[in-house]
């Protein structure tokens, strides 16, 4: 069925929920994180932790206001979920030799493993969510939600 043009508009009297993309993009997140969290629980990890992890695992070495970048999260929290981190051993900090405001984040062994100990119970969720698509479908719906993204992250408040 063919939706008409103002059907993705929330402006519009013909708008349906189900024709908004954001829509879709608001309930794969939620359910996907449900998802992610129950898996992550059974090697005692959290969504926030593994988001840090990863983001230091593709970076390297980070600044705080990085990661938080990153992870489209505010400062402080992030700040709080390093300190837990560096806590259990999952990161160390350092204040960075070119500026002593800034503060870098780095994995530790613990943390290599706790990103391993992540990917054995969170691959057959990765795995699932994308079942019956192509590469190059997966590239494209990439493409796409990216554009959307730049769209909001160019112009976005405060």
């Amino acid at each position: 069925m063919s939706e008409s043009p103002s059907a993705y508009s929330p402006a519009s009297q013909d708008f349906r929920k189900e024709a908004f993309p954001i829509y879709w993009v608001a309930r794969l997140h939620g359910v996907y994180l449900q998802h992610l969290e129950f898996a992550l629980r059974q090697v005692g990890l959290d969504v926030p932790t593994w988001r840090v992890l990863f983001i230091l695992r593709e970076n390297g070495t980070s600044s705080l206001s990085d990661v938080a970048e990153q992870a489209i999260a505010k400062l402080s929290t992030i700040a709080k979920t390093v300190r837990r981190m560096k806590a259990e051993g999952l990161v160390d900090t350092a204040t960075a030799r070119h500026d002593g405001r800034v503060t870098e984040v780095s994995l530790t062994a613990a943390g290599r493993d706790a990103i391993a100990a992540s990917l054995s119970v969170t691959r057959p969720l990765f795995e699932r969510s994308f079942q019956g698509m192509t590469p190059e479908q997966i590239q494209m719906l990439n493409q796409l939600l990216e554009g959307v993204f730049h769209n909001l992250w160019d112009d976005r408040p405060g």
